[in-house]
């Protein structure tokens, strides 16, 4: 009988730039939910800077995820409060 050998395929970890380019992109959303579609864009930057961050809130932090995701929640609040009116 052959012996299999079995090999590990491992998801490749985020490099600093694809992380920075998440935050960029994620702050970019933020920015311009401020002006339109904040109900949108504002939960999108939400979820690109907390995947910039590492799905955590541990740790060293790009300035632009942070951003991302405070601007997206301050957008996301503004939008709903709008919409309720």
């Amino acid at each position: 009988m052959a012996t299999r050998t079995r090999t590990r395929t491992r998801m490749r970890s985020r490099d600093r730039s694809d992380t920075g380019t998440i935050a960029v992109v994620g702050a970019v959303c933020a920015i311009v939910g401020f002006f339109v579609l904040g109900i949108v864009l504002g939960p999108l930057a939400i979820i690109f800077g907390w995947l910039a961050m590492g799905r955590s809130w541990r740790g060293a932090k790009s300035i632009p995820a942070v951003v991302a995701v405070v601007l997206g929640v301050f957008d996301t609040v503004v939008a709903i409060l709008w919409l309720a009116q």
